[in-house]
């Protein structure tokens, strides 16, 4: 639901800096009923998602992550999704949207959610959809994750009043999630598929052997240099989750980054495990360039040979079940054959 490092993507900055509302997509998960009926949970409505309503083009109203009362197909059919957590979200839930953007930095969908996406097309970059690519695709519900341009949320609702704003800057990916399951009438599921990954974390982490428990660094590389993830940051979460911990430099609450260091702190990235991840071109050649020099090679985890480099389209962003997934089995991979 913020690195000068290359933090979020810009759209992302403003929306954080525009939307200071502390879990706010809790307020997907409190609708205010169905058309029609009394008011009461919208995911808990006996309208909402029932035959008779979908036969009727029944309709739920939700309050989206600004607050904003918003209408919504009881069964929507033809979804949206403007971030990368938005479809990994429907994506976990077994719904294939109709239009996608493209994963943050890239100019393609993230690797690990492209098999799932094939013949999907794309309606413009993250936060930035082409109005004309987002109405061919014909929606009746867009997922507009954090976005605050209230300009384009204009041109979208345009499009489809049914357009929700589905995470706040403060916002863990399990709230989003549980929101984003409600506004797709699935919070059943997405509270089972949370559930699962819970049991998935806690069972992984178990099974570290030697490492279980370990201190693990994980660090995102920006051309300007390295910048750690506070413990509210999806990855570091995951590893939490793990029963593994935060090098004690890194063990702040929050779920940003540390602004990016320069050679003489680098030591404030070490621990027992070093994760490292780029989103740009321009940050894996920094990460090239540094790693001839000696300040990085006397890191205690690139000594031991710890350190391990993993995908930052799914690392260094908000998350989701299946980015979840992909963590979970990028740690365990490392961790378990140490």
């Amino acid at each position: 639901m913020p690195f000068a490092q290359s933090p979020l993507h810009p759209v992302r900055r403003r929306a954080a800096r525009a939307l200071a509302v502390t879990g706010a997509a809790a307020l997907l998960l409190a609708g205010c009923g169905s058309s029609g009926s009394s008011s009461g949970s919208a995911g808990s409505s006996s309208a909402a998602g029932s035959p008779a309503a979908d036969a009727a083009g029944g309709k739920r109203t939700v309050k989206d992550a600004t607050g904003k009362a918003v209408e919504i197909p009881a069964a929507p059919q033809r979804i949206v999704t403007l971030t990368q957590e938005d479809l990994d979200a429907v994506l976990a839930l077994g719904v294939k949207p109709v239009g996608i953007t493209n994963g943050q930095g890239l100019n393609e969908p993230p690797a690990y959610l492209k098999d799932k996406v094939q013949g999907v097309p794309v309606v413009g970059n993250l936060l930035q959809p082409v109005m004309d690519k987002v109405i061919a695709a014909k929606p009746d519900l867009i997922l507009a994750g954090d976005m605050q341009d209230e300009q384009m949320l204009k041109q979208l609702r345009e499009i489809t009043p049914a357009t929700l704003v589905t995470m706040a800057p403060t916002d863990d990916w399990k709230l989003a999630f549980r929101g984003i399951g409600n506004a797709v009438n699935k919070l059943d599921q997405s509270n089972k598929v949370i559930a699962d990954y819970e049991a998935k974390a806690a069972k992984a982490g178990g099974d570290l052997g030697k490492n279980k428990g370990a201190a693990v660094s994980i660090v995102r590389w920006n051309p300007t240099g390295p910048s750690w993830m506070e413990k509210k940051q999806f990855a570091s979460g995951v590893a939490l989750d793990m029963g593994l911990t935060r090098p004690a430099a890194q063990d702040k609450d929050g779920n940003a980054h540390s602004p990016a260091l320069s050679l003489e702190k680098l030591a404030e990235i070490d621990g027992d495990w070093l994760f490292l991840s780029t989103l740009t071109d321009d940050g894996k050649t920094a990460l090239k360039d540094v790693q001839s020099k000696p300040a990085y090679q006397e890191l205690g985890a690139v000594k031991n040979k710890h350190a391990v480099t993993v995908d930052g389209s799914v690392w260094s962003t908000r998350g989701g079940p299946l980015a979840a997934d992909v963590v979970i089995g990028d740690i365990g991979k490392a961790l378990a054959a140490s």
